[in-house]
């Protein structure tokens, strides 16, 4: 049976996001973006097979949002990509639940395929290839994700580098030294400041 026109995909993907970011990736389901609709569940299968499909929508929903426009060709290729993983922080931060969905989903966005494509193509003019650029991506990737995940989870600012201030010395000498200088780092800087590490060595 065909399946009724009366919804898009974006429009189905937008009331997944609105249900994603009031409650958390724990309260996404497919009965809350019906309710979100004003459906009842059954109604929503007209549109989608699954939930793994409606993700696919969400996740795309949301890296549509990020500039994959090949930065100005003339700049350094570390500047280019300080550029490429800013417009990828900026749309990520907006909706950080959806974090986890985008590595799930990131072989079923074309958004996100069009940001790898691009950082594949910086890496590459900067003398990357073969082994070394799959594993130069990865890690750019697993730096990006584990950055907003820190920010949003344990940031600089929380109970938790309070706690470790607090430590014993005696027992954590560095930890409690280094958690009383991180509690003046603002999250530009932290992400930045981290970024700037991994280009280093990546230039090495």
């Amino acid at each position: 049976m065909p399946r009724p026109r009366s919804l898009t995909p974006d429009q189905l993907a937008s009331a997944a996001l609105s249900v994603l970011d009031r409650e958390g990736l724990a309260g996404l389901s497919m009965r809350a973006v019906a309710k979100e609709l004003g459906m009842s569940t059954m109604a929503l299968y007209r549109y989608v097979d699954d939930r793994e499909e409606l993700e696919g929508l969400l996740v795309e929903r949301v890296l549509s949002a990020v500039d994959t426009t090949p930065p100005e060709p003339g700049a350094p290729w570390d500047d280019r990509l300080r550029i490429m993983v800013g417009r990828l922080r900026d749309t990520i931060i907006a909706h950080p639940a959806v974090l986890p969905l985008t590595l799930t989903h990131r072989h079923r966005s074309p958004s996100g395929l069009r940001w790898s494509e691009t950082a594949l193509a910086i890496l590459t003019e900067a003398g990357l290839d073969g082994e070394r650029r799959v594993l130069a991506l990865r890690a750019l990737l697993g730096y990006v994700i584990g950055a907003i995940q820190l920010e949003h989870l344990g940031p600089l600012s929380g109970a938790g580098t309070v706690a470790i201030a607090e430590l014993p010395p005696d027992a954590f000498p560095y930890m409690a030294e280094t958690a009383r200088q991180a509690r003046s780092v603002g999250v530009e800087r932290e992400f930045f400041g981290g970024l700037e590490v991994f280009l280093r060595g990546l230039g090495a």
